[in-house]
């Protein structure tokens, strides 16, 4: 062996040396993912016209000031406000600047947030098996973070869809789905209830392109959504994870001494759900919760259908909550769904 060829075969091993400390470099600990995804991280909460919950969701900042997130998860709200996962500021929406219907994905603007964008990597690069890591606030719960792997890609039509081990829940839709250099790769969308850890995410790669085509903000209560021709979810059974919500809060007599009230259960799936439990959340006038009520209905709703039920609590909360005469609280009233069946 010549002298010259000892030299490159050195060069050679030292270069090799070299991309091996960039690929240890670029990957994370999950403990370095999560820290980062949480500071650009957001809860969604949407509302109706009169203030009242509609959803809980995530999202997560794609530019400064712009936030993604799921299509459903906006749907019907004519407003709604974000909190950055582990801060106390809220938020408002300012409305809409790109929505993909048939892929359920909407970009948001947010009034005066500060907050790092989470870089998009290229999900068209992603093999089954791949380490994977999903962030959100399922159930309400703020900044969860789960690991898990790409259990298939799945083909949609013309278009793919990530099912993932990482755990989705009420929630958790709209979030970012990361890889183990901390870019997302995906957004969580789905799950199928009572399925084995059937979870799924929309490639980054929609996302990508969505983002080529924002404009100036549209409010939500001014923009009438378009409806998708043929939904990405359509051949599983478009199951958002979202699909059973409470709302519009009624107390049942207005003197009432018992706080007799009653809420809507709507079923947005396309199968019937049964075993619906509901947590109600009542605050004051300085927004802090005073009084938690579970309900319960083990009745059908029909697909598309929505069902009026009746509780009550303490009086108290009636008053503190409603002015003298009205039927309606003039309070913050926050509804989780913790549970329900589908009826196959």
């Amino acid at each position: 062996m010549t002298r010259a060829t000892t030299k490159w075969i050195g060069l050679l091993w030292v270069a090799s040396l070299l991309l091996l400390g960039t690929t240890v470099v670029q990957a994370q600990t999950a403990q370095e993912v999560a820290k980062r995804a949480f500071g650009s991280t957001v809860l969604l909460v949407m509302e109706d016209t009169n203030g009242q919950p509609l959803s809980l969701g995530s999202g997560f900042f794609v530019r400064d000031g712009e936030i993604a997130t799921n299509l459903h998860v906006v749907e019907g709200a004519a407003r709604g406000y974000a909190k950055i996962i582990g801060q106390r500021a809220k938020y408002d929406i300012d409305g809409i600047t790109a929505v993909d219907p048939e892929r359920d994905l909407v970009v948001l603007k947010i009034s005066d947030a500060r907050a790092a964008a989470l870089p998009l990597g290229n999900s068209e690069s992603l093999q089954v098996g791949e380490t994977v890591y999903a962030v959100g606030n399922p159930q309400g719960l703020e900044g969860t973070f789960s690991q898990g792997i790409v259990s298939s890609i799945r083909e949609v039509g013309a278009d793919k869809l990530l099912q993932i081990t990482a755990p989705i829940s009420p929630g958790s839709s709209g979030g970012p789905v990361l890889n183990s250099k901390g870019d997302v790769v995906g957004v969580s969308v789905a799950t199928f209830k009572g399925g084995q850890n059937l979870n799924f995410a929309i490639p980054s790669r929609y996302l990508k392109e969505l983002l080529t085509t924002t404009g100036p903000a549209k409010p939500l209560s001014q923009t009438k959504l378009p409806k998708a021709q043929r939904s990405i979810l359509a051949d599983l059974g478009g199951r958002g994870s979202e699909g059973v919500v409470g709302g519009q809060l009624t107390w049942e007599f207005a003197h009432s001494q018992i706080g007799s009230y009653s809420i809507s259960l709507r079923n947005q799936l396309r199968e019937t759900v049964k075993n619906i439990y509901c947590l109600v959340i009542f605050y004051d006038a300085q927004d802090i919760p005073i009084d938690v009520d579970v309900v319960g209905y083990n009745g059908l709703i029909p697909a598309g259908l929505a069902k009026r039920i009746t509780s009550k609590v303490d009086g108290s909360v009636q008053k503190l909550t409603t002015r003298e005469g009205s039927m309606s609280p003039r309070t913050k009233v926050e509804f989780r769904v913790l549970d329900f069946e589908l009826v196959n």
